[in-house]
């Protein structure tokens, strides 16, 4: 999808969008007000966003070993941790959703698919001490320094895997009877977001939630999160453009959302 495209959606999106008087669900109505949109501050947010400002200024070239869609911006395998930072890291207010979300459900783990250098995964592992955090790269180097920036906060509850989602995922369900949150934010092709989705479903059960990232970020993305909405097994789902949020919740009515953040 070209820049052009990807604006262009986006400003459909907007205008299409809607907000809490558009949601019929008492639960999910709550839910958007008072986690969505919640802008209070967490002391924890000025510590994860000055690792990210290092990131920010970091000079050194580290090779990437690339297993997804790639890179927009940077054709090259060879590229520095700041430009890295600057074209693929979310913005703050998407970590920090993300951390609402685990403050709010409260999981015991969380699986993410996807740690780059490691910002969003602090964002999920700071609500709690107790969560499990098992968050899986593909790229050696990008592993290293993701692992050096959980060591400078002090983060005890993140586990982090350097392999691929194809090998590491059959054996990591195999031995898991249930998931309790899964942010998948790596490899943003169609056929691979869909079978991450079928495997992990399969262990979902009716306090799970799946988090993507990127949903619009190609046109292949777009088509997977709607064969994502339709499954069975999904109640309601919210499209926030950037991110897409799937719940399992049995209580809920089968609705798609689309709204304003």
């Amino acid at each position: 999808m070209s820049k052009l495209k990807f604006i262009i959606g986006y400003f459909k999106h907007r205008f299409k969008s809607g907000n809490e008087h558009s949601i019929h669900s008492p639960y999910l109505f709550e839910f958007y007000n008072d986690v969505i949109c919640d802008e209070s501050p967490f002391y924890l947010y000025k510590d994860i966003e000055s690792i990210r400002a290092k990131l920010l200024l970091t000079d050194m070239e580290i090779v990437i070993d690339d297993h997804g869609a790639g890179s927009k911006v940077n054709s090259s395998n060879k590229r520095k941790i700041k430009d890295i930072a600057k074209n693929t890291l979310k913005a703050p207010k998407y970590g920090q959703l993300l951390f609402r979300l685990v403050n709010h459900f409260n999981p015991k783990t969380i699986l993410e698919l996807g740690t780059s250098l490691g910002i969003s995964t602090l964002y999920l592992a700071a609500p709690s001490k107790k969560t499990k955090i098992i968050t899986v790269e593909g790229c050696p180097n990008t592993t290293k320094v993701a692992q050096i920036n959980f060591n400078k906060i002090g983060f005890k509850n993140i586990e982090l895997v350097n392999d691929t989602f194809d090998i590491f995922l059959p054996k990591y369900l195999a031995k898991t009877t249930s998931l309790d949150f899964v942010f998948f934010d790596g490899n943003h092709q169609k056929e691979a977001t869909i079978n991450y989705f079928n495997w992990c479903v399969e262990k979902a059960n009716n306090e799970t939630i799946f988090v993507f990232d990127d949903i619009h970020w190609s046109r292949g993305m777009t088509e997977a999160w709607e064969v994502i909405k339709k499954h069975p097994k999904v109640t309601s789902t919210i499209d926030l453009f950037f991110v897409g949020i799937v719940f399992f919740n049995k209580d809920l009515s089968k609705e798609n959302f689309v709204l304003k953040f």
